[in-house]
């Protein structure tokens, strides 16, 4: 019987462009996601008062993560932060987890724990993949979710980015 993650592949996958970013950084943040799959499609964005580039690039992540509703699907997240991309890609997030949520080099805690454990949490059901995209590069799916993002940073009525805004009390 093959398990969920091997079912999770045969599927077509659900495509999800994700972007965030604060003006200035930090500051006031915006996020959208983009989901798609097969003819259905779904634009979701929200906005913090305050938080960094970094954290609503996740949260965008996060957010769109929380939209998929069925359990052990095929999720092909694109992205415009090496961040995010790198911490999957290049396995930083095992590392880091296997040394309690600390960077190899700097021995410090890591910035945005809580998202990145919150990532790890929401990504364990599915089969996930995470592709780099250049910004700004004509790509469809980047460009609706980056000026999404922005406009959300604009006119949506903000939240509170509680842990954030914990650290920088």
């Amino acid at each position: 019987m093959p398990n969920e993650q091997s079912k999770a592949t045969s599927q077509s996958p659900v495509i999800i462009y994700t972007d965030g970013g604060c003006s200035p950084n930090p500051g006031r943040g915006g996020w959208a996601a983009l989901l798609a799959y097969k003819e259905h499609k779904k634009l979701i964005s929200g906005c913090y008062r305050h938080s960094t580039n970094n954290r609503m690039e996740i949260i965008a992540v996060l957010e769109a993560l929380r939209a998929v509703r069925a359990k052990a699907c095929y999720l092909k997240v694109h992205t415009d932060s090496q961040y995010i991309a790198n911490a999957w890609n290049q396995g930083w997030l095992v590392d880091w987890q296997s040394r309690g949520w600390v960077r190899r080099k700097a021995k410090n805690p890591l910035k945005n724990l809580d998202l990145w454990q919150e990532l790890m949490r929401l990504t364990s059901s599915h089969h996930v993949e995470f592709i780099w995209v250049k910004g700004h590069s004509g790509i469809q799916g980047n460009e609706i979710v980056d000026a999404e993002a922005t406009q959300a940073r604009l006119t949506a009525k903000p939240v509170i980015d509680r842990p954030y805004e914990a650290l920088t009390a």
